[in-house]
């Protein structure tokens, strides 16, 4: 019996530049296997296909993975900052991160109609 091949997208972006390939795969390829078949290098080759970080639809996957038919392996840029070491510094200086992003003296009423 033929297995059918899988419909695979891999995804990779800067904030200048996103690339998204299509590719068609056996079921048994690993997500790893699937970025070193890419040619992703061609438009990004400071990737490391090799180690780099790679998902699926946003969550960390592990490399062996079993990949599922449309799933969109994505190569995750390393961290510019250790986010521990950003609060760090923030609480040594003093900073303390907001919540919701909005400012501290906005307050919002609610009334009945």
């Amino acid at each position: 019996m033929e297995t059918e091949d899988l419909h695979i997208e891999i995804a990779y972006a800067t904030p200048d530049q996103q690339v998204i390939l299509e590719l068609e795969v056996t079921p048994e390829t690993s997500p790893r296997d699937v970025v070193l078949q890419s040619n992703i290098e061609t438009y990004f080759p400071e990737i490391d296909k090799q180690t780099c970080d790679i998902g699926i639809f946003g969550k960390a996957i592990r490399p062996d993975h079993q990949l599922g038919n449309g799933d969109r392996i994505e190569i995750y840029r390393p961290l510019l900052a250790d986010p521990k070491e950003v609060r760090k510094r923030r609480a040594a200086e003093g900073m303390r991160m907001k919540k919701g992003g909005g400012k501290d003296d906005e307050k919002t009423e609610k009334t009945k109609a």
